[in-house]
């Protein structure tokens, strides 16, 4: 285990070789350093999984962790903070996660981005975040673990933006970063109240510390997991901090699959997923967690069925995916959520990077209306692409259907009405994902068939088809965190409970096949004028973007126009106006008339002693 510290150190050796490098190195040596750095981290998370298991094979319990410390960090009155790792079953799950689908991404990006100009600043960014995500999930205390949440907000701007010319481009990263600041803020502060009430930051210390000093139900806990919620939901893109992941699709389409669809959107899951105990402590924040994905499946979910862009579909699927982990994480299925959690980082990685193949084979086009007949002109994006849309549908035996289908379970036990939003958004998500695939591959647009020109490089291919395979078969995995995270209880629910689970899925895609291939039932595609005002409000996500403008933005600008002086710069200006007359003042008695200097004198003589007789 001492080599722990090896796993987010390549990446970052990746990131300083190619900033170091200025732009010099050649293609060729930054995708050696970009890939191979990534890559050597995703082995000696190997390494270390043979040596947890092969120490609990040696009677260790397997919930025990291990922790590294480097060295000393922080001290500061009463907080002593070590620069340490924390290596347990659910770290080592995200890890898995971070480096394995990570390393595929930026092999696949490697080809993606060839003929990018700013191919060495790409891999740079890219690195960094890797090292950020594995510090974020290795931190042993919540301070170090804030380090790597910021550093992850920060590279998630910075490739959002990466084609910067493009103002679109750089409105979507400076949103991005607003709004989960949002979030962060939240978090910072409940950081700060933990250690008021724990006096700790240290992650295991504070997990023992709060049932032994909160209440149940209590008032504080229940403070403290409303504001570290916050956090979670800005980073994991939830409602109502949820608005700046569609946008965030201006950035390069292997930056979606890396950052908004495999890791960087899963930070909020793995944060209530690892402050458990501290949430268990407050019923209320737990039904606000469950309460939260719930509404965010589903809004997602119609609003993914109004979309054009390819990558828009795709990115309010994952917000509706992981509503399906809050969802989880709120009625206490905690393996569940992560295991669905590695699933779909697996299968959304597919879909997005088969979403860049035929972005590239359609010159850069976008918009589903435009394609339609590509399966035989692609057939290797159209077979990862079915094999991903299977998996997001949750259709049996794929991935998607085993991490799924205990959460709807559990969702059942906690409260029917949880299980009626969740098998309602597993038919959208049904609906939608069909109306992808048929417009897509299936069909004629206007126009005819769209000419392809098959994309080149080596690298493309075979990350799609490893990302496959792992999505067929990563439904039989054993989850590491499941030996961390407590189990959900043994699922009892009516036999039409789960067989309706199962269905209607099925009745989304006979329903899609029906309306988007066939052309029946037209009426459910709200074509007709009557609905324009429906489509649009439920395009532009539900008008969030619209009525944030009205409560903060359009406040703020006028606030700003009025404010154009500066009030608070009033107060220094004041003390240069005043220093000025008196400057204006005293300048004038310095004349050099002497029969002036001595009449003052004698003035403020006279005034002296009439003050000293008087008083």
């Amino acid at each position: 285990m001492n080599l722990l510290w090896l796993i987010p150190t390549l990446p970052f050796l990746g990131f300083t070789i190619l900033v170091l490098s200025s732009g010099r190195m050649s293609r060729e040596r930054a995708r050696i350093v970009g890939v191979g750095s990534v890559a050597l981290a995703f082995l000696a998370t190997i390494y270390i999984a043979t040596q947890y298991y092969a120490a609990a094979a040696h009677g260790l319990d397997h919930g025990a962790g291990f922790t590294v410390s480097l060295w000393p960090w922080i001290t500061a009155g009463s907080l002593n903070l070590n620069f340490s790792l924390y290596l347990d079953g659910l770290s080592l799950s995200m890890l898995f996660v971070i480096t394995g689908v990570g390393a595929l991404i930026h092999l696949y990006a490697s080809g993606y981005m060839w003929d990018d100009p700013d191919y060495t600043r790409f891999f740079t960014y890219m690195n960094l975040f890797v090292a950020a995500m594995l510090m974020l999930v290795l931190a042993d205390n919540l301070v170090l673990m804030f380090l790597g949440w910021e550093g992850v907000g920060l590279c998630s701007f910075l490739l959002i933006g990466f084609w910067y010319k493009d103002p679109k481009n750089g409105y979507a990263a400076r949103k991005a970063f607003v709004v989960t600041r949002a979030g962060d803020t939240a978090f910072a502060i409940g950081l700060f109240l933990l250690f008021r009430e724990l006096g700790s930051l240290e992650i295991q210390e504070i997990l023992h510390l709060a049932p032994e000093n909160f209440e149940m139900g209590g008032n504080m806990p229940t403070l403290i997991s409303a504001l570290l919620l916050g956090g979670a939901v800005g980073k994991s893109a939830q409602i109502p901090l949820q608005t700046w992941l569609p946008d965030a699709m201006a950035g390069p389409t292997p930056v979606s699959a890396l950052i908004h669809a495999a890791t960087m959107v899963t930070a909020g899951v793995y944060l209530i997923a690892r402050c458990h105990p501290v949430f268990l402590l407050s019923p209320i924040a737990m039904t606000m967690v469950a309460s939260i994905g719930l509404i965010t499946l589903l809004v997602a979910g119609f609003t993914a069925l109004n979309q054009w862009d390819i990558k828009r579909v795709l990115a309010y699927s994952t917000m509706s995916q992981i509503g399906y982990m809050f969802l989880a994480l709120g009625v206490e299925a905690w393996d569940s959520s992560i295991f669905h959690l590695m699933t779909h980082a697996i299968f959304k990685a597919l879909l997005f990077l088969t979403a860049g193949s035929i972005i590239l084979a359609m010159h850069h086009e976008q918009d589903i209306r435009k394609m339609g007949g590509l399966r035989k002109q692609l057939p290797v994006p159209f077979w990862c692409f079915l094999i991903g849309s299977a998996c997001l549908i949750a259709l049996p035996p794929t991935s998607g259907f085993w991490s799924k289908e205990p959460i709807l379970l559990a969702a059942w036990e906690a409260d029917p009405i949880f299980w009626y939003g969740a098998v309602f958004g597993a038919f959208l998500t049904a609906v939608y994902t069909t109306r992808l695939m048929l417009l897509v591959f299936f069909g004629t647009p206007e126009g005819g068939i769209p000419k392809t020109h098959e994309p080149k490089g080596w690298q493309l291919h075979p990350p799609l088809i490893i990302l496959a395979g792992l999505s067929l078969v990563a439904g039989l995995f054993n989850l590491p965190a499941a030996d961390v995270l407590p189990h959900a209880h043994e699922h009892h629910p009516p036999l039409w409970v789960e067989i309706t689970g199962i269905l209607l899925p099925v009745v989304g895609i006979f329903i899609g096949w029906q309306v988007f291939l066939k052309g029946r039932w037209q009426a459910l595609r709200m074509e007709s004028p009557a609905f324009d005002g429906l489509r649009k409000f439920l395009a532009s996500g539900w008008g969030f973007d619209w009525l944030y403008d009205i409560l903060l933005v359009k406040p703020f600008m006028a606030l700003a126009k009025a404010n154009r002086n500066d009030i608070v710069d009033l107060v220094p200006k004041a003390v240069v106006v005043a220093s000025s007359q008196c400057y204006y003042f005293f300048s004038r008695g310095q004349n050099g008339q002497l029969r002036f200097y001595v009449a003052t004198m004698a003035a403020a003589a006279i005034m002296i002693i009439s003050l000293a007789l008087f008083t």
